[in-house]
């Protein structure tokens, strides 16, 4: 039974809602949420451990935890290099992993991103392909990849190219029509509780809009 969590970017798009579903769930009773800035939960679930560097403040924590969430996400223009980019949404949810592992979760669940490509020429998509293998290489007993394509949402800081983007987004077919980060956060949650099939689900964002309408298929 999934009682205790990690939850890694809760002041995020969709890590915020999440928080939200795991403040308002009776089976969750503690939520241990390392951030660089407090959080403004008023839920006595939450633990928030608040520092500059969100590795270290994972280092220090020592209580059990049944699951963990990610999610981490930057761009190269917030993050201000590419090895700030890279330490961000690689070193930071692979760290988190380790930490999890280390806490005794069963469970990893994270967002990744759309055409996330190790292999991929593409700098943003071979960095998000790099931390999903690295994570797959942890043998997780379940872990969970989840890769939407333009999230959809209100964020506290906007980005340019989203606000640019997502009217086009919302045009295409399949798995690149933009998802609302809602929906994500939502079936991040489900998948917390859901029975485990097999070790390691990948779900592309057209199956996260499915899974979060109720239809699995």
């Amino acid at each position: 039974m999934t009682t205790k969590v990690l939850l890694l970017g809760a002041t995020g798009l969709v890590g915020s809602q999440l928080l939200a579903m795991l403040e308002s769930d009776p089976r969750i009773t503690h939520i241990y949420a390392p951030t660089r800035k407090p959080l403004l939960s008023a839920s006595d679930k939450v633990i928030n451990p608040v520092g500059s560097d969100v590795q270290i403040l994972l280092d220090t924590l020592t209580e059990p935890v049944d699951a963990a969430f990610c999610c981490l996400g930057t761009t190269q223009k917030e993050a201000g290099s590419r090895e700030a980019f890279r330490f961000a949404d690689v070193v930071l949810p692979v760290h988190g992993g380790k930490t999890a592992l280390r806490l005794g979760a069963t469970r990893y669940l994270v967002v990744s991103a759309i055409a996330a490509n190790a292999q991929s020429w593409v700098f943003y998509n071979k960095t998000k392909g790099t931390m999903e293998q690295s994570l797959i290489a942890q043998n997780w007993p379940y872990l969970a990849l989840l890769r939407p394509s333009m999230l959809v949402g209100h964020r506290k800081k906007p980005r340019q190219l989203e606000l640019v983007s997502a009217p086009f987004f919302r045009l295409l077919p399949g798995k690149w029509k933009g998802i609302n980060s809602r929906d994500v956060a939502y079936v991040l949650w489900k998948l917390a509780f859901e029975p485990i099939a097999e070790a390691v689900t990948i779900l592309e964002s057209d199956q996260i809009r499915h899974k979060a309408a109720g239809n699995d298929s």
